[in-house]
């Protein structure tokens, strides 16, 4: 092939092109679980967590309440993967090498937001939420006044075990349990030109991928974690004890779990406690789907 600006323009156009269609038709999971907010800057402060809007009979004037405010922050990460092909890969016209390398950039960047979510949904036992406790933990406070004053009880959204942890999720609010937050999109670039330096000192065409996102906990009332056999009783325990969950003030938060996360392991065990058996003897056939993502391992 000859090396001209137009023919190095076509193959980045071709590049680009797999790259896109991979992007297009990698399936994720991580929209099940996570809302995904977009950011402006470096990072965004959610103190609105753990705020949940009530209503009341409206007598008189409305009555406007001071809630109290949380600093948690998700800061924006910069992430990138990055390949070169040769000149003289284009040079001897065998660029359709390098086609399923693109294929797989465009694969990786779609799928990346998984990798990030479901990392920091197995990582909730050890990292912390807008109250300050770990996201999965035994000691939530729930405070007895609607603006979060006065001696605060332990709620738990955890129960304890020594196997392979599994999820329950209330997946059907505005905010889902995990926040996934875009600052800059996935996208392709390149540099191709003849006068970049890569190109003039190693004979090399750059190209590469990037983006500024991130993964953060949303609000703990909407998840439980169970690492206790996965079976009728401690899925029935988990169920009502979500149900029971409560904001600030003894409202009911009026929960809804509907979705049953597990690892590959737990897969069979998940379908079939929540899929209707032949007999219709499962009494929780329907209460939950199964998600069974491979990035929980």
């Amino acid at each position: 092939m000859l090396i001209t600006p137009q023919a190095i323009a076509a193959l980045y156009t071709a590049y680009r092109g797999e790259y896109q269609r991979a992007f297009t038709d990698t399936p994720t999971d991580w929209q099940r679980i996570a809302t995904e907010v977009p950011s402006t800057s470096s990072s965004n402060t959610y103190g609105w967590l753990g705020q949940f809007p009530a209503f009341r009979e409206w007598l008189g004037e409305r009555v406007l309440r001071d809630m109290a405010s949380h600093a948690y922050t998700i800061t924006n990460k910069k992430f990138e993967s990055s390949v070169s092909v040769p000149r003289d890969a284009i040079e001897d016209d065998e660029v359709g090498v390098y086609k399923p390398l693109f294929q797989e950039m465009g694969r990786a960047a779609k799928a990346h937001p998984d990798e990030l979510v479901f990392a920091l949904l197995k990582a909730g036992l050890t990292t912390t939420c807008y109250d300050g406790q770990n996201y999965f933990d035994t000691d939530h406070p729930l405070y007895p006044n609607a603006d979060g004053t006065g001696t605060a009880v332990s709620v738990s959204n955890y129960q304890e075990g020594t196997g392979p942890a599994w999820y329950l999720l209330d997946v059907s609010r505005a905010i889902k349990p995990i926040i996934f937050q875009n600052r800059r999109n996935y996208d392709l670039k390149a540099m191709n030109k003849a006068d970049d330096e890569a190109v003039f000192m190693q004979d090399v065409y750059r190209y590469g991928v990037d983006a500024r996102v991130n993964a953060g906990f949303g609000l703990w009332q909407f998840a439980y974690c169970s690492k206790a056999p996965l079976n009728a009783e401690n899925y029935a325990a988990a169920r009502a004890a979500m149900k029971d969950f409560k904001a600030d003030g003894g409202r009911p938060l009026g929960v809804s779990p509907g979705l049953l996360v597990v690892p590959s392991r737990l897969e069979g065990a998940a379908r079939k406690l929540v899929i209707k058996d032949a007999e219709g003897g499962n009494e929780w056939a329907g209460t939950a789907e199964v998600l069974s993502p491979s990035w929980l391992g």
